[in-house]
């Protein structure tokens, strides 16, 4: 297992997470199972959306076996359960009563990020982030009953607003290739029908990548949902790339993008989570979605560096994705912060250092003018 800090918060996470709905309807046994099976395998970080009783309480009696500094809960708020099913609720009563529950059924003194829920309407950000919601978040975390304050969402344009708060230190959002390169919605539902996907796309939409490169600037972290696009990435058939991915390739995809710090998928047998930590035993190839993406007729990403690796290996020994994402991130602030500064100071071999051999761009699948890239790297960091 790798870990990552949880942007500013500067918890520290593990790269695949766990998301609660994959526990849903499970006996004790069996949530109890899968638990220990991800825990011994190094994941530390827990998402927890569902206001469904059973599932709470069978995650909390598994995790308070372990001490507390050992495992990270983001709990949702406005998670409420009404008449024996889920439902979203923005009634103060309710939501109190909701993390009340939340608390009480997983036996938890704190939750280290407490998650305003499912925001993807404007209007409803507006609400939850200007009224009594959020000041009731904020008492919170004056108690120390919330660590962090986190927000969860599907749309881009709720990302960009919650970010530039200065309040909100992590944002749930739904990431994937797929997803990337549909604009901004307040309408969740196309998120999961094929036919959103049969048509002619250029690459990532531009908002969703100057998000990610806004949030890393702020140290706001992007934790990740749907990275499998709810299976359709699985299915050549479904998938607008036209070829199936794997659960490896899809999280390898999302930890790629800038500010993400963990990966939550939504698992629901040892086996699927068996099948998720295969990425951290993966080679370069069995990683590389790089051909896939490429290779669609749907979609075309050339002239995006998209941080795959496929460039690799370097003549000059250069991390090629590395150096990108870090050209991109000044770009898109337009200077040079320290800390990128000292990022990039600290590695081995420099954008300077490239010999323009060329190698790279016959690798690159997305026909991205590297040593040109190169050159704009080095008048960037000074070297």
């Amino acid at each position: 297992m790798k870990y990552r800090k949880l942007g500013r918060t500067g918890i520290s996470v593990s790269e695949l997470g766990i998301g609660c709905e994959g526990f849903i309807s499970k006996t004790p046994e069996e949530c109890r199972q899968m638990l220990n099976y991800a825990i011994e395998n190094g994941v530390n970080f827990f998402d927890m959306y569902t206001s469904a009783p059973d599932a709470r309480e069978n995650i909390g009696a598994a995790l308070i076996e372990l001490p507390r500094e050992k495992f990270i809960v983001q709990g949702h708020l406005c998670s409420f359960w009404r008449d024996g099913q889920y439902d979203r609720s923005r009634k103060l009563d309710e939501v109190k009563s909701g993390f009340e529950d939340l608390l009480r059924l997983m036996k938890l003194d704190y939750v280290d990020v407490g998650m305003i829920h499912f925001v993807d309407e404007i209007t409803d950000y507006h609400n939850a982030i200007e009224g009594e919601i959020m000041d009731y978040v904020r008492s919170l975390k004056t108690s120390g009953i919330v660590r962090h304050i986190g927000l969860s969402t599907h749309n881009p344009d709720i990302v960009a607003l919650a970010a530039e708060t200065g309040e909100i230190d992590v944002i749930l959002l739904s990431v994937n290739p797929a997803y990337d390169m549909l604009p901004p919605s307040e309408e969740i539902n196309p998120l999961f029908e094929a036919e959103t996907f049969k048509r002619v796309y250029c690459g990532i939409d531009p908002k969703r990548e100057a998000i990610y490169k806004r949030c890393e600037a702020l140290g706001v972290a992007l934790t990740v949902m749907k990275p499998f696009a709810g299976g359709l990435l699985f299915d050549e058939k479904q998938s607008p790339f036209g070829r199936a991915m794997t659960a490896a390739q899809c999280i390898a995809y999302c930890l790629d993008r800038p500010a993400v710090a963990s990966v939550l998928a939504g698992m629901a047998s040892v086996e699927q989570i068996s099948d998720c930590m295969k990425y951290f035993s993966a080679t370069p190839e069995e990683l590389d979605y790089g051909e896939i993406l490429a290779g669609a007729t749907t979609s075309s990403f050339d002239g995006h560096c998209m941080y795959c690796g496929h460039c690799a290996p370097c003549s000059s020994k250069i991390e090629i994705a590395k150096v990108n994402k870090y050209s991109d991130l000044v770009l898109a602030q337009g200077f040079v912060p320290e800390t990128l500064q000292n990022h990039y100071d600290l590695l081995e071999f420099h954008a300077s250092d490239c010999i323009e051999c060329g190698k790279c761009e016959a690798r690159c699948p997305f026909a991205v003018k590297i040593i040109n890239k190169m050159k704009q790297t080095a008048q960037l960091f000074g070297k």
